[in-house]
């Protein structure tokens, strides 16, 4: 490999890593315009594992943001990045797929007047893992979205646990 291959290498892998840490960071804020621009297109995702639904981007984006309503507090900590590309002509249409767990602790939206004395109103009572499976595409804007899959894991509400029946 020459340097200025190699250097393609690292740039392309720093905006694959950006564009999966935005897609946590919009899902968090609840920012569903800049959710949908990460997506290509022809984007879609499936929920389905954790309770949701597959579908294209748009039809994802609707349906998180009215979902993610009920848990005004959330924080995707996605870990464990493998990234694999696919041939890289740096040009529109490579292909990466990255692999990635997580971990979403959440909470739900508590009703009005005050919360027990017991338990912060900003404790988590929800939290999940699983892993992610991304395919990104390289545009003419950069990388997005292609697919992005979730498996659920592993699932604790409130001191009570379920385990997921499919492990990747």
């Amino acid at each position: 490999m020459t340097q200025r291959v190699e250097l393609a290498a690292v740039i392309d892998r720093l905006a694959v890593d950006a564009l999966i840490t935005e897609y946590a960071v919009a899902v968090d804020d609840g920012d569903w315009t800049a959710y949908r621009q990460l997506f290509a297109p022809d984007g879609r995702a499936d929920y389905r594992s954790a309770g949701g639904i597959e579908g294209g981007a748009d039809e994802i984006t609707a349906w998180l943001s009215e979902t993610m309503r009920m848990f005004p507090m959330r924080q995707h900590l996605i870990t464990n990045r493998r990234l694999e590309f696919g041939t890289l002509e740096q040009d529109i249409d490579d292909v990466a797929r990255v692999q990635a767990d997580y971990v979403n602790p959440m909470r739900f939206a508590q009703p009005p007047g005050p919360s027990p004395a017991a338990e912060p109103a900003t404790a988590p009572d929800f939290i999940c893992g699983g892993r992610y499976a991304f395919t990104l595409t390289r545009t003419h804007n950069g990388w997005r979205l292609r697919r992005v899959v979730v498996t659920e894991k592993w699932r604790q509400m409130a001191g009570r646990r379920r385990e997921a029946a499919s492990e990747a």
